[in-house]
């Protein structure tokens, strides 16, 4: 896969990302809103590359493709996974390169193409309620407010927001 858009690539990972895999994990929103997610070594993130490489060609997923600046550097990532419900989107971009839209303009591409490729009418959007980037995030690419209160989070209860994109291709 490789989705281009003004100012981004999402593409597909390959081992030699580890290094910014790991570095980009490290912020302390990561930590604080998906702590999984969090590689504390290079050897972490390598090994979760492998696992993720190994499932593009499968239909079940997680789907995680990195997000890689027209200037060729690895921001963040993208993914889609499979929940109870459905399918769920998630991203992250690294603290250093936040504030810039990347995460909105990775997203508003990733979707249409991962719906269609998957044949998916809507997807989830769910964050916690302090997460307002992600909040954000989802209302400027089009996602619609389902539910605003206490939810399952991380295996945790916790305040959450979760919304739903359609396809409308």
């Amino acid at each position: 896969m490789k989705i281009e858009t003004k100012r981004l690539y999402i593409t597909e990972f390959t081992l030699d990302m580890a290094e910014a895999v790991h570095k980009n994990s490290l912020d302390e929103d990561n930590r604080r809103f998906v702590p999984d997610e969090v590689f504390e070594t290079v050897q972490d993130a390598y090994e979760t590359i492998e696992y993720l490489m190994s499932q593009y060609a499968g239909g079940e997923g997680p789907f995680v493709y990195p997000v890689i600046t027209k200037e060729g550097l690895n921001v963040g990532y993208v993914q889609l996974i499979e929940i109870k419900e459905g399918w769920e989107v998630g991203y992250h971009i690294a603290k250093e390169y936040t504030g810039n839209g990347y995460a909105s303009e990775a997203v508003e591409a990733f979707l249409p193409v991962m719906a269609k490729e998957k044949g998916l009418d809507k997807v989830y959007g769910i964050c916690l309620l302090e997460n307002v980037a992600s909040v954000k995030v989802m209302e400027k690419v089009g996602f619609t407010n389902l539910y605003t209160g206490m939810g399952k989070y991380q295996g945790k209860e916790s305040a959450i927001v979760k919304n739903v994109w359609e396809y409308k291709g």
